[in-house]
């Protein structure tokens, strides 16, 4: 029989720039108002998209000057190198270990490119040994730091006693585009921020909960819902599809579907917590699953707080969900670029 393996910490970062909605759409009107027709009616996303502030690795005045590859991927490499420390590290100290423990660093991020990838950037500021095996994920987006949460209990499971860090890093502000006068541009524009998240997982005793299952659902003929386009300026967003009405309509049985396998309903989850993409994917979820006013409160304060930074955010919601007291059966989840849900069902340790 296979060991259960624990998520023993949880911690999140942010980098140093505070960008208050209200600025940023200021900003945007001074860079796209004269040259969008329609940009006044799109523009009401900034009030409607439920976010009061967000972060960014430079000073907003960057992402309104002309940036091509370079710049954007000279940002990732300093902002992400800082952002992976500062969320690691806070994730050892709580689980009580430092980085010459650990065996094997999971890093998620979708949102730039680097190779060498960042968990060796950082290996010796960091105190990784040299035998320690790196995994780097690209391409899972938003639902990456619930994927990378399952791929690293997964890796911990294969090697009891083992210690795996997984690190999700998205800069989604680095995909600001000036030059893209597109609808998902402008929403990209309101609803992105920058973030981190870390997890330390180990197989044994001794934790925050036990991560009893995981599973993923790709729906067919979606990969136009949602992605990067790529050009000599850098990333841009991909949104074919309304992902609201789309989570709405399909969420509910992928995610029965995922949870039957492991032999458990719906009925057996205490607290559905999800990554909240924006106020209208929140509110689709919350009819999908028939679930209460308020039964997403620490979704929206996420949402209001940070925006959506793409693979962390969930894990931002659940480590508001631990603080607030961990109830006894919770599941994660997450939808990203396939078009896909992740998820994973954390049992409160006894």
């Amino acid at each position: 029989m296979l060991p259960s393996v624990q998520l023993v910490s949880i911690a999140t970062a942010v980098p140093p720039f505070c960008f208050e909605q209200r600025d940023v759409a200021a900003a945007a009107h001074r860079g796209f108002a004269d040259r969008f027709d329609d940009f006044a009616r799109l523009s009401a996303v900034f009030l409607s998209s439920g976010i009061l502030r967000r972060y960014g690795v430079r000073p907003l005045e960057w992402y309104f000057e002309p940036l091509g590859w370079p710049e954007r991927s000279k940002a990732y490499l300093d902002g992400g190198v800082q952002l992976f420390m500062d969320a690691a590290t806070k994730a050892l100290d709580r689980a009580g270990l430092t980085a010459a423990e650990v065996d094997t660093v999971v890093t998620v991020s979708s949102t730039g490119i680097a190779t060498p990838s960042l968990e060796a950037r950082v290996a010796g500021r960091m105190g990784f040994r040299a035998d320690i095996e790196r995994v780097p994920v690209f391409g899972l987006g938003c639902a990456g730091g619930v994927s990378g949460l399952s791929i690293a209990s997964r890796l911990a499971q294969s090697r009891p006693g083992s210690v795996v860090l997984m690190v999700a890093i998205e800069l989604c502000t680095l995909a600001f585009r000036l030059d893209e006068l597109t609808k998902a541009n402008i929403v990209a524009t309101a609803l992105f921020g920058d973030g981190a998240a870390a997890c330390v997982l180990r197989a044994g005793e001794g934790g925050l909960a036990t991560v009893e299952m995981s599973g993923q659902y790709i729906w067919p003929d979606t990969l136009d819902i949602m992605g990067w386009s790529i050009d000599p300026q850098g990333f841009g967003v991909i949104f074919d599809r309304d992902i609201p009405p789309f989570a709405e309509a399909n969420m509910n049985p992928a995610i029965v579907g995922i949870l039957e396998r492991a032999g458990l309903g719906l009925d057996d989850i205490d607290r559905f917590t999800f990554h909240p993409g924006g106020t209208k994917v929140v509110n689709a979820l919350e009819r999908a699953f028939s679930l209460g006013q308020g039964a997403l409160n620490h979704e929206r304060e996420i949402l209001a707080e940070y925006g959506n930074m793409s693979a962390p955010t969930a894990l931002f919601v659940l480590e508001r969900v631990i603080e607030a007291g961990l109830p006894s059966r919770t599941l994660v989840t997450a939808m990203g670029p396939g078009f896909t849900t992740t998820c994973a069902s954390l049992k409160r340790a006894a």
